[in-house]
């Protein structure tokens, strides 16, 4: 008779420890669409511990090529906008009010002049940030972001893309909560956390104060 398996065996660690090559390539690619990120953390089980895993995926980051980086951010450009709202890093934004659709044309002509200067998608990690303050960060980041140099926001995205693939990497490990992200239309993201912010109350083209997560 085949013993049930004990809980250290059964955690999303241990199953992400012994999770067969095409399933462990297809949820890492999910974290981060990096071919060379995914294959550099898969190559370095079993990790004994989610501290481990985390500072490979940070290592992995940090190793990113340029060409590497482009790929991640394609990936990252695909998911779209997702089910319930604009998703940043497997979060989303759910913009509700009386004015939600001043809101939502500010953002979407945000992320097209970031998008027309930069040639990429605008990626944040919005991890720390507070429900009610989410938007107003968001639209301050980007419209911030665009005044950078092209070499210093390449730098930039890298890091912001590092701490969406940690956050994701995390809740996978830990909760075994798989990362969605809405590659195709029609495709619903899946269930991760919604932040509900109001639509700001400021005039059009003016973003509320932002708080930025340390």
């Amino acid at each position: 008779m085949r013993l049930p398996p004990q809980r250290s065996e059964a955690t999303p660690l241990h199953r992400l420890n012994n999770a067969s090559p095409a399933d462990l390539r297809g949820a890492l690619l999910a974290c981060c669409g990096s071919r060379r990120w995914a294959e550099s953390i898969a190559a370095h089980r079993p990790y004994p511990d989610v501290e481990a895993l985390l500072a490979a995926a940070d290592e992995a980051s940090y190793d990113l090529t340029d060409e590497d980086l482009s790929e991640a951010l394609t990936g990252e450009s695909a998911a779209g906008a997702g089910h319930g709202g604009p998703l940043y890093g497997g979060r989303h934004i759910a913009i509700t009010g009386p004015g939600a659709l001043a809101a939502h044309t500010a953002l979407r002509a945000a992320h097209a002049a970031y998008e027309s200067r930069f040639g990429y998608a605008f990626v944040l990690c919005v991890d720390g940030v507070r429900e009610e303050e989410a938007l107003g960060h968001v639209l301050a980041a980007i419209r911030t972001r665009l005044g950078n140099e092209t070499e210093r926001e390449r730098a930039v995205a890298a890091e912001e893309l590092r701490r969406i693939a940690r956050g994701r990497l995390l809740r996978l490990a830990r909760e075994g909560t798989p990362p969605w992200r809405a590659r195709r239309p029609g495709h619903p993201a899946g269930p991760e956390a919604s932040a509900q912010v109001p639509a700001p109350t400021t005039a059009p083209g003016r973003a509320p104060s932002p708080s930025v997560p340390d």
